[in-house]
């Protein structure tokens, strides 16, 4: 399995941006995805994580965050809106399919992850 984020950049405050994170290998529909994040002199940090449906939230981001998937094309998406300062950091997909729900905000569930891609909010 391989994972590839994109669609990282640098953004104004208030801003919106999405990142997409492309899954290559079998059986994408049956991997539990996240999306987590470690901003600048601090520790990675869970941001959002679904399964077949739904979606878990940082209680930082709710409200402004949204994760997705697109079975057909391997793809897993965070759409980000109402951007902050404090959302700078770089942001990293993950993958595993034994994730439980439970679990989904756990960094050591998954044992699939791509590099990241850095999001900039800064005016």
């Amino acid at each position: 399995v391989q994972l590839q984020a994109s669609g990282g950049g640098l953004v104004q405050p208030g801003g919106s941006l999405r990142l997409s994170c492309a899954f290559s290998g079998r059986s994408f529909r049956s991997y539990a995805v996240g999306w987590f994040r470690q901003a600048p002199g601090k520790e990675r940090s869970f941001v959002a994580a679904m399964k077949q449906s739904g979606g878990s939230y940082a209680d930082s981001v709710k409200g402004r965050f949204t994760i997705s998937r697109d079975n057909p094309k391997n793809t897993v998406y965070l759409q980000m809106h109402s951007l902050r300062p404090e959302d700078t950091a770089v942001y990293y997909c993950a993958a595993d399919p034994s994730v439980i729900t439970s679990n989904l905000a756990s960094q050591r569930a998954y044992t699939n992850w791509g590099l990241g891609t850095l999001v900039t909010v800064s005016s």
